[in-house]
């Protein structure tokens, strides 16, 4: 494919007079790569000044590059074909879906599959081997069921949903259309709740309802668990890492991102936009303002205001943390002045 083709087809991006470095003779593009491991006939990008050197080294043919001139200019000496954008990552997403689609089956219900009576299936649905559907389970159109996969009684599943092969859906699950979920994970199974007694635990019963909205990612082995009463929801567009724990009753916000080994305690209340990354801990009944981000590790025990960024445990305010963290590693050399001090 000519770059100039690829260019062209979408259409957000701002590009300078020199689009192409040789328009006589456009370069054809036969893939994509990271740049450091790029080779002629590939296109890579950078996002900003500190790529520089590898901009120097690249065997890249096209750049993706921000509106930067030194970059432009280092790209355009090297004989590098290039494109400016305000949003490089945004674009080289964009590109790389003319050179790679996921696998996606043809619509068939395999025969090992077994599925209720009861159950509704959807027009062009495809059902793999040795999974299992339940009663008054309802399947929208065009959605994928791999193989293995279990859907216990009384689940929605919205169209164009893909389910990967193992993952298990408890009942009364309601999922969206478009959503994924991966290999593994777990929706909708009974939240943890046990009330103390005398002799030990009593089982509460968890009689609720999980719901993920439309678009919505759940990676592989995570858990989002199913409430006493209520339901645990999922709002639209959000994306769930890898080995996520999602606890009874949480209520989680539109275009969030939780990375792997997050995980929330029941009835956390989670924003719009809301960023935690990975391993982060949210206490039970906390509040996470819109917009706010909390780094790698940080535990959350108590509510974080909008927009704020959070890193530690327990969380403080990133500047704060920044600055504990400084004095930190001074904590040895501090201790000594001190001894020293007592002596004297």
């Amino acid at each position: 494919m000519k770059f100039s083709e690829i260019i062209h087809q979408f259409g957000d991006i701002t590009t300078s007079n020199s689009l192409i470095t040789n328009p006589a003779q456009d370069i054809d593009i036969t893939g994509v790569a990271a740049i450091d491991e790029a080779i002629t006939g590939t296109i890579s990008y950078v996002e900003g000044s500190k790529f520089v050197s590898l901009i120097n080294k690249t065997n890249a043919s096209a750049l993706i590059l921000p509106e930067d001139p030194t970059l432009q200019t280092q790209a355009q000496e090297r004989g590098i074909a290039w494109v400016s954008t305000k949003e490089p990552k945004l674009l080289f997403a964009q590109v790389l879906t003319l050179f790679y689609q996921p696998y996606r089956p043809s619509p068939e219900i395999h025969p090992t599959a077994v599925i209720h009576p009861t159950a509704k299936i959807g027009n062009d649905v495809y059902i793999g081997p040795h999974a299992v559907v339940q009663e008054r389970v309802e399947i929208g159109n065009y959605a994928i069921i791999h193989p293995n996969v279990v859907i216990y009684p009384d689940v929605k599943i919205g169209d164009r949903t893909t389910l990967h092969a193992n993952c298990t859906i408890h009942e009364r699950s309601q999922i969206g259309a478009d959503c994924v979920v991966h290999s593994g994970a777990v929706i909708g199974a009974e939240g943890f709740g046990f009330v103390p007694t005398r002799t030990g635990w009593f089982k509460m019963e968890q009689s609720g309802y999980t719901v993920l909205e439309d678009g919505v990612e759940i990676g592989c082995n995570s858990a989002v668990d199913r409430p006493a009463v209520g339901e645990t929801r999922i709002g639209k567009y959000t994306k769930i890492d890898n080995l996520v724990q999602i606890g009874h009753g949480c209520q989680i916000g539109m275009g969030c991102a939780i990375a792997g080994q997050a995980g929330m305690a029941g009835g956390v209340q989670v924003g719009n936009r809301v960023i935690l990354a990975g391993q982060v801990g949210v206490a039970n009944q906390v509040k996470i303002g819109d917009g706010a981000i909390a780094s790698a590790q940080t535990g959350i025990h108590s509510d974080v205001p909008p927009k704020e960024i959070v890193s530690g445990t327990p969380a403080i305010p990133h500047k704060i943390y920044l600055k504990v963290s400084a004095i930190t590693s001074r904590l040895p050399d501090m201790y000594q002045a001190f001894k020293r001090s007592q002596r004297q």
